[in-house]
């Protein structure tokens, strides 16, 4: 068996030309290709494994399954929990259901976007933070409400007003930079 270390560049015959490393999702792809409606389950997992699917990972699988990239780019754009750039070290969910927005969830986003200088998708520059607005995320007795989720978890923060979000992700940078 090789070891991911060994494996560094694209197993397929498409004569890839990147760095991507695509042994964890050739184990993917050889579990499930042949299996009927599997295209979900298969960039659910790419996913996983890359953080986000980048146009040489839909390429590669592409390649492996005969979907075409059209088709994988249909059915990534089409579903919203699919990425198709690198997301921030802390994604922010921004709530922007009803409780949350007669409660003000648009002047929390105005102060996010102010404080971070990115809008709703975007990432910020150093790679710290991506603001994504969610339809609903089932705290309206918190509204407004927003959940940041990083590699040390995820945490929910309620209540907030323009200046309480603000000294949030000054805490969060402060500590990104010890």
């Amino acid at each position: 068996m090789q070891s991911q270390k060994e494996t560094k560049n694209c197993t397929c015959t498409c004569s890839c030309n990147d760095d991507t490393d695509y042994y964890a999702l050739d184990e993917i792809l050889a579990e499930y290709k042949d299996m009927q409606g599997n295209l979900i389950i298969i960039l659910q997992k790419a996913q996983e494994i890359y953080g986000y699917l980048s146009r040489e990972v839909i390429r590669h699988i592409s390649q492996v399954t005969g979907y075409t990239q059209a088709k994988i780019y249909g059915v990534a754009t089409f579903y919203t929990q699919f990425r198709l750039a690198p997301i921030g070290k802390n994604l922010i969910m921004l709530c922007q259901g009803t409780a949350c927005h007669v409660n003000g969830s648009k002047d929390i986003e105005e102060a996010i976007c102010s404080e971070l200088n990115i809008q709703d998708g975007e990432t910020t520059e150093d790679g710290l933070f991506t603001l994504n607005n969610v339809a609903c995320l089932g705290c309206c007795s918190l509204a407004p409400v927003m959940m940041i989720s990083s590699s040390e978890g995820e945490e929910t923060y309620g209540k907030l007003t323009k200046d309480s979000v603000k000294e949030i992700l000054k805490k969060i940078k402060a500590e990104a930079e010890k």
